[in-house]
């Protein structure tokens, strides 16, 4: 019998790469993709019919099944962190019961921003496939800012926010509650 399944030891970072041989499966992948996505991008417009944020749409999918989809609603929440894909991440964290996402794939409708990137990351997810890239979202007035923020590198500074670690004893006292509490939170 034909093996279905090839593995590969990368030797760079011992990583294992897995390569289907199932006839058609990277076709499967892509079209499964393909629906998964276009739902996100239905969002991203219901979102904007409904007045509720900017065009941005999120599905989260588990076993191939729709866990939640969910739009921006940073103008019907009044919270600049309501994008799709936060609103997304905590949606299905509530409906699964759970605070991580290992299994889920995120569709998202455009390139995730460094905070939904970040929360995506922190949640897990197995894959994440996006359509639009963040130029898009750019060139009608929604920028990346945050990461050239942090680093000074914004051409335009929305905001002038400094950014500094606390001196002295803050910063020891802020380091104090994970070692005071790092026994509750083995998990991570």
């Amino acid at each position: 019998m034909d093996e279905t399944v090839e593995l590969t030891v990368l030797e760079n970072d011992k990583t294992i790469s897995v390569a289907s041989k199932f006839p058609g499966h990277q076709e499967e992948l892509q079209e499964r993709d393909h629906e998964f996505l276009s739902l996100a991008v239905e969002e991203a417009y219901n979102g904007v019919n409904c007045g509720h944020g900017g065009p941005f749409g999120a599905v989260v999918v588990l076993n191939n099944e729709i866990v939640v989809q969910c739009h921006n609603m940073v103008l019907e929440y009044s919270d600049p962190t309501a994008h799709a894909e936060i609103t997304a991440v905590r949606e299905a964290c509530k409906k699964l019961g759970r605070i991580e996402l290992s299994g889920c794939d995120m569709y998202a409708s455009c390139e995730p921003c460094p905070m939904c990137f970040g929360a995506i990351h922190l949640a897990r997810f197995k894959r994440l496939v996006y359509g639009a890239q963040a130029e898009a979202a750019i060139a009608i007035g929604f920028d990346d800012f945050i990461a050239d923020a942090i680093r000074g590198t914004a051409q335009y500074q929305k905001i002038n926010l400094e950014i500094k670690r606390a001196d002295g004893s803050g910063a020891i006292i802020a380091e104090e509650v994970f070692r005071n509490t790092k026994a509750k939170f083995q998990m991570y």
